[in-house]
């Protein structure tokens, strides 16, 4: 039996300066006096939006250090936590990525984690055997149209959503991130927070489209657009202006998340999976 259409409502959970490339490198400790409680803030309040909806939250590894009651606030409200990196930073290496692994090992464990979600939507596909080996059951680090699901390595990945003007695509091959050939091939990945920045009706009219059409579309938010961060503009200020593509995803989400919840059927991610793994006899 296929599982009911729903809308997979995810939060890449990390700290407001993760936005930034400048700070990618900084030694841990200064990364958190930059922070200054963001995180472990913005919590309460994001979960008391979502009532009794559960979602899937991908967190910044280095963030459950800081705050170890954070993970545990989600678990115990009954959500999905999934893993996004240890630390904010573009992942493309196998060692890199083994390296996050390795440090996050303990905490993924005592919260089951099994869905991963690399920074900024962008991985290799030397990925996916890592995933196996350290016991994850998907990935949602590419960009494919709604309703895609791939098999690689044993591990499924379940991509952001897209929405094809031309067809599905043929390659869907890791790297798959928003770039200019993925907008000239085709492709509005209108599930990025980006897109919702900048076309939130628009967003909203395609999800129900598609859920009309009996597929499930995977959207995803940050923290630092439901809950503004003190002095939010001074902060990324000089980054917007190196970096205007930027500026979408500074705006506030809040409402257009609220619109979400209010409007459609929400659903974790792994819930999903599950349901999707076990009413495919294949599999």
């Amino acid at each position: 039996m296929t599982p009911t259409p729903r809308l997979m409502l995810t939060i890449d959970y990390e700290s407001w300066y993760a936005l930034s490339r400048r700070y990618d490198h900084l030694p841990a400790e200064q990364r958190r006096v930059l922070d200054e409680n963001f995180a472990r803030n913005a919590i309460d309040p994001i979960l008391e939006k979502l009532k009794d909806k559960k979602i899937t939250f991908y967190l910044v590894g280095e963030l459950t250090e800081w705050y170890p009651e954070l993970p545990q606030k989600i678990f115990d409200a009954g959500h999905e936590v999934g893993f996004h990196c240890q630390v904010h930073r573009p992942l493309t290496t196998v060692a890199d990525i083994q390296h996050d692994f390795e440090r996050s090992a303990e905490w993924r464990k005592k919260y089951n984690v099994r869905g991963y979600r690399a920074p900024m939507i962008k991985t290799i596909e030397d990925l996916y055997p890592l995933l196996k080996e350290n016991d994850f059951v998907y990935s949602s680090s590419l960009y494919a149209p709604t309703g895609t699901r791939l098999k690689k390595e044993n591990v499924w990945e379940f991509p952001v959503s897209t929405y094809p003007f031309f067809g599905h695509p043929e390659n869907l091959q890791a790297s798959r991130h928003m770039t200019p050939a993925l907008l000239l091939g085709g492709e509005f990945p209108y599930a990025s927070s980006m897109m919702s920045g900048l076309l939130p009706k628009t967003i909203f009219k395609i999800i129900e489209r598609e859920l009309k059409k009996g597929l499930s579309p995977i959207i995803f938010l940050h923290p630092y657009e439901i809950i503004k961060p003190e002095k939010w503009f001074r902060r990324i200020a000089q980054d917007v202006a190196k970096h205007p593509l930027l500026y979408p995803f500074t705006l506030s989400k809040a409402a257009f998340m609220d619109e979400l919840i209010k409007s459609f059927p929400i659903s974790s991610v792994i819930d999903f999976v599950n349901e999707s793994i076990h009413a495919d006899p294949k599999n």
